[in-house]
């Protein structure tokens, strides 16, 4: 369970870096860099048998993952998370093999758990002591929690109104906390003047090329649990979208190392109708999105106006077939109402996105009934819990009668 990196590539003008240099983004144009590795050497060992041995935490797939050491391979029980056949939504929707893969279940109740535990892993063994980050919550929960088991430094900042559970984690992880009057674009300036003025090492978003190899992870353990398959389709809740890249990325290197073959998903990109600049980007035919102005939406996780990997987002969905649509915030917090209360399933106003764009494109004809659809599950449900209105309920004083405790049925 060795890793195979070889080096670092830039995916917008093929520039190629040593791989153990601190590099964040291509020094030439500054775009994303991605890690690359041996695949053939990675073949010979991560195979389906060595696999069924493997524990199923971030570090299953080590030989095509960045930490050389195993001693910084530092872990909270992420990753291994359930794909759950969600048969009353599908039944509902017409889609006959619908999937959910629920990311509530890592550490921090989200699946930014991957890429902050690979981020932080690779950071650590880089020599680096002190990881900063913008975030909108659940990131900088995240990075929070696997800094300060890493033993580094953590400095977040998030925007003011990030949810209060997601602020009260990273203080409790010992982070210390910058509260920004503005969006996670305005958190990410603050953090970008001081990574400069006290050497804070930024892991935003596709800022560093490390972020996403964790990301990349759902990618892989998805075509392990559907028998080195992928399904037909993938919805996913986008911000900066590093899910979709590093899972994109994920089907490539698993190609090449024969272990799936030349079918993709096609790649569904949902956002909030108050903040949807690569659903935009993508119905003008454009290959970058521009910032969106005045982005507005409660699912935080979607409030980004500007993403740094626009173009790898919108190349992994044309490519695909796939396609972007918007969910407006009432129809968002609907369909995260219809995975509690259909299949159980606790979803964050993100995730509840991809249960009615599910529903949009199964109406529009762009999904078949037999199609086999996952949506990604991206946060817990828990972590919103200020969402749900408890108005109305009743209280009961034990003291009265009994014939008045349930008066009104």
């Amino acid at each position: 369970m060795s890793s195979t990196l070889t080096h670092l590539e830039c995916t917008a003008c093929g520039r190629t870096y040593p791989a153990d240099e601190l590099i964040k983004t291509c020094p030439e144009c500054g775009k994303v860099l991605f890690a690359r590795y041996d695949l053939e050497k990675a073949a010979a060992t991560m195979t389906p048998e060595a696999l069924a041995g493997r524990p199923w935490n971030l570090w299953r797939y080590a030989e095509i993952l960045p930490v050389r050491d195993e001693a910084n391979r530092i872990t909270l029980g992420e990753a291994g998370t359930p794909i759950l056949p969600a048969p009353r939504l599908g039944a509902a929707f017409g889609l006959d093999r619908l999937l959910i893969k629920d990311e509530g279940f890592n550490p921090t109740g989200s699946f930014k758990a991957r890429g902050l535990g690979m981020a932080v892993a690779r950071a650590k063994e880089m020599g680096v002591t002190s990881v900063a980050i913008p975030s909108a919550g659940n990131a900088a929960a995240a990075m929070s929690a696997y800094a300060a088991r890493a033993g580094l430094e953590a400095v977040v900042a998030m925007p003011v109104d990030a949810p209060a559970v997601m602020q009260a984690e990273c203080v409790a992880y010992g982070a210390r906390v910058l509260l920004v009057k503005g969006l996670i674009n305005d958190a990410g300036t603050i953090i970008r003047e001081g990574s400069s003025r006290f050497g804070w090492f930024d892991v935003s978003t596709l800022k560093e090329p490390y972020r996403a190899e964790g990301k990349k992870t759902m990618g892989l353990e998805l075509a392990e649990q559907l028998g080195w398959r992928v399904p037909d389709a993938i919805i996913y809740p986008t911000g900066g979208g590093t899910g979709i890249v590093g899972m994109w990325k994920a089907f490539a290197e698993l190609e090449v190392m024969g272990l799936i073959g030349v079918k993709r998903p096609k790649m569904i990109v949902v956002q909030a109708e108050g903040c949807a600049p690569i659903v935009r980007a993508y119905e003008e035919g454009a290959g970058h999105a521009p910032l969106w102005e005045g982005a507005s939406t409660v699912a935080a996780g979607m409030r980004v106006p500007v993403a740094i990997g626009d173009y790898l987002i919108l190349d992994a969905v044309r490519t695909s077939g796939g396609t972007a649509i918007t969910v407006s915030d009432d129809e968002l917090l609907e369909g995260a109402h219809l995975a509690a209360t259909m299949e159980g399933i606790s979803a964050s106003p993100e995730s509840g996105a991809t249960i009615v764009a599910a529903r949009k494109l199964r109406e529009q004809g762009f999904l078949a009934a037999d199609d086999e659809v996952v949506l990604f599950s991206t946060g817990s449900g828990l972590m919103h819990t200020d969402l749900v209105s408890r108005e109305g309920l009743p209280v009961l004083d034990p003291a009265d009668a009994p014939e008045t405790w349930f008066a009104g049925g």
